[in-house]
């Protein structure tokens, strides 16, 4: 692989050397040995402007603040809602972070056990994760299709800078809000451009490792398009 703003993903494995020279740094899933950068983990391997990481291709979802999320309502308490966003640790959306006022005993009716809801990270700590659906684009979620794909597969759904998700957006006329955790909420005029967006997604995913995917979708659209 040589050094460039950024370079075709390669399947590295724990233990394999990634790049050789002192122009590399050791990013995410990496760690230099004398000259050499050394995966870590199992994943995509990816340079750009010298440094170098790996993308996972399985795991668990590992939560970050400022994360979009989809989760499910698992309980209500006094003071918010306990929700479920599959991952290690729960999750809990307090009353002020709901836009609006809501009473204590009026819970349910903004959302009730097993409704789902797309929500932000704000804050990660001792007590767990907190969320907010006080920004647009957020709350509860009352139609359109909700898929789940694995969560390290997520950063090839979005693309670089958007580029994946704004194609699929553009080719579907469909709003896709794509969880971090892996939830995928799609919402169209028609179930029909709700699924052909699983559809790609699904396209998407099973192709994670090939290089110019971008292109590919695009052929992939034309191809569904013209059928």
């Amino acid at each position: 692989m040589a050094k460039s703003e950024h370079s075709e993903r390669k399947v590295v494995i724990p233990g394999e050397v990634i790049f050789k020279g002192e122009d590399y740094l050791p990013g995410e899933g990496t760690e230099k040995r004398g000259d050499e950068i050394v995966a870590i983990k199992y994943g995509l391997a990816e340079e750009s402007n010298g440094l170098v990481k790996v993308i996972s291709l399985s795991g668990v979802y590992q939560p970050r603040r400022g994360n979009v999320v989809i989760g499910k309502v698992e309980n209500l308490t006094f003071y918010g809602w306990v929700i479920d966003i599959d991952s290690p640790e729960g999750a809990f959306l307090p009353l002020q972070e709901v836009p609006g006022f809501v009473s204590k005993d009026g819970l349910a009716e903004i959302m009730d056990i097993g409704d789902m809801v797309a929500a932000k990270i704000i804050g990660i700590g001792g007590r767990g994760i907190d969320l907010t659906i006080k920004l647009r684009g957020l709350g509860k979620i009352e139609d359109g299709l909700i898929i789940k794909i694995n969560s390290n597969k997520v950063p090839r759904v979005i693309g670089k800078e958007g580029s994946m998700i704004n194609l699929i957006k553009e080719e579907s006329g469909c709003n896709v809000t794509v969880g971090q955790n892996g939830l995928i909420w799609i919402k169209g005029n028609k179930i029909e451009d709700e699924l052909l967006v699983k559809k790609a997604i699904m396209f998407i995913t099973e192709k994670s490792f090939t290089s110019g995917l971008t292109e590919e979708v695009k052929e992939w659209f034309e191809g569904e398009k013209g059928k």
